[in-house]
């Protein structure tokens, strides 16, 4: 026991835990937000995965043929959302199941990503890092929030950006309300389809942006592996913060602790079975839905399928 209690000490006073931390939660929460907008309007968004990687790809693409991290941004986004276009377009004009559209594309999207990377094989390489004077020099936390590359703060702009669309403007009002009561909706004069369409875009342009992160943010550098199932992690952050943007972006955190943990496990040198420190983020996802699952309310019309005048 008090082994443990001493690992659990060392990994909690490391400042690598803090930092892979922040990453990987920042990672997490640029798909999730946009899922969270998405699933507030009633779709639940199984693709972002695909989005991730999609984003990853063009704008390891993008910076191949630019040479421009900010450029590559653009190329990532635009990514994701041709990902989102064909899930949009598939779930909510062909009335295609969205679970299957989904997953189809999450195995297109690495199916074709591993066949361009090795054609293309796109160089790439980290953003430059940005130190916030004073800040940056907290302990433990500093170097986490404040002395990242800076597409880690491009997510300090986007998350009261999503709080905003959706609870502050009239776009954001008629998507809850087609995540709530879409046939109220429909009568009320909104086009209910076309509202989940544009927030499953948006949802798109956010993984997209992950994926641009996580190969000038995280990693510099792209393989088709690089994003790992953390996009149903990301899903998994939604269900767990109950549909709230800030509970989201904790369930971000939760995850993000995990995987952090796993490396300075490994990091420090304590021996411990690999396979299962490798498990450990899907087996907490798993356990945090199972949780949290039952005990928040989603939006009534969560993955139903609207069609005009059928309830």
């Amino acid at each position: 026991m008090a082994g443990f209690l001493e690992a659990l000490w060392d990994i909690a006073g490391s400042e690598s835990t803090y930092i892979n931390a922040a990453l990987f939660a920042a990672f997490l929460a640029f798909a999730a937000s946009g899922e969270w907008v998405a699933e507030r309007s009633g779709t639940l968004n199984i693709s972002v995965e695909g989005m991730l990687l999609g984003g990853a790809f063009t704008s390891a693409v993008g910076y191949d043929i630019t040479n421009s991290s900010s450029l590559a941004l653009l190329a990532g986004a635009l990514g994701g959302m041709v990902v989102a276009a064909i899930q949009a377009e598939m779930s909510h004009r062909l009335a295609a199941d969205q679970f299957v559209v989904g997953l189809t594309l999450n195995i297109l999207v690495f199916g074709l990503v591993g066949f361009l990377d090795n054609e293309i094989n796109p160089e790439t390489s980290f953003a430059d890092r940005w130190e916030i004077p004073v800040l940056s020099d907290i302990p433990l936390l500093g170097s986490a929030l404040f002395g990242q590359r800076w597409p880690f703060y491009v997510l300090y702009a986007l998350i009261p950006f999503c709080w905003w669309l959706v609870f502050r403007t009239k776009w954001g009002l008629e998507l809850r309300a087609s995540g709530e009561n879409p046939q109220s909706a429909d009568v009320s004069g909104i086009d209910v389809n076309k509202r989940r369409r544009q927030s499953v875009y948006f949802a798109g342009f956010t993984s997209g942006l992950g994926g641009w992160f996580l190969i000038f943010g995280q990693i510099g550098l792209f393989e088709d592996s690089v994003v790992g199932g953390r996009g149903f992690i990301a899903i998994a952050a939604v269900i767990f913060g109950g549909w709230t943007l800030r509970g989201t972006i904790a369930g971000c955190a939760v995850f993000a602790a995990t995987l952090s943990a796993r490396l300075s496990v490994q990091g420090l040198g304590y021996d411990v079975n690999s396979e299962l420190l490798q498990s450990l983020p899907f087996v907490v996802t798993i356990l945090g839905m199972a949780v949290f699952a039952h005990r928040v309310r989603p939006p009534a019309a969560l993955a139903q399928p609207f069609v005009r005048g059928l309830r």
